[in-house]
């Protein structure tokens, strides 16, 4: 008697469903850089889910314009998003215009605050290790030894 594996040797194994997870990371990441499988099946989802398709297309239409630093076409984004009927990221493009020059300035300007959000996480980091153990006096010592 055959095995139960090879009595249909020409099927593939059952895919197994994809979370959230595994869309919202297809759809994050560069088209180019998903495994074929993955591209197949992000295609295939979409197909299915046209508010999923268009709210794809909005993610990556705003990922180009952070990575390429084009903030000036910020507005036209938020404009085409809102005319579509995606509450997610309506919500999400309002809260954009309740600061829209930051935000502008943010996505075009080479200036970067990385360097001091790292220095306050260095910092948060020492005192969280030192919580309920040593004073004040202590955890300045270690942040300038840490500087």
């Amino acid at each position: 008697m055959p095995s139960r594996h090879r009595a249909f040797p020409d099927q593939d194994p059952p895919r197994r469903k994809p979370s959230v997870r595994d869309v919202t990371s297809w759809i994050t990441r560069r088209p180019d850089r998903l495994r074929d499988e993955d591209a197949q099946q992000l295609k295939e989802l979409l197909a299915r889910a046209p508010v999923l398709a268009t709210t794809a297309e909005h993610v990556r239409a705003f990922a180009e314009l952070m990575n390429d630093r084009r903030g000036r076409e910020l507005k036209d984004w938020i404009t085409r998003v809102r005319q579509d009927q995606v509450p997610a990221l309506r919500s999400f493009a309002t809260g954009l215009l309740q600061d829209l020059d930051a935000v502008v300035a943010g996505l075009t300007l080479s200036y970067s605050s990385g360097a001091v959000e790292g220095h306050n996480n260095k910092i948060k980091m020492l005192k969280r290790q030192m919580f309920g153990r040593a004073g004040f006096d202590l955890l300045r010592k270690r942040v300038l030894l840490a500087a």
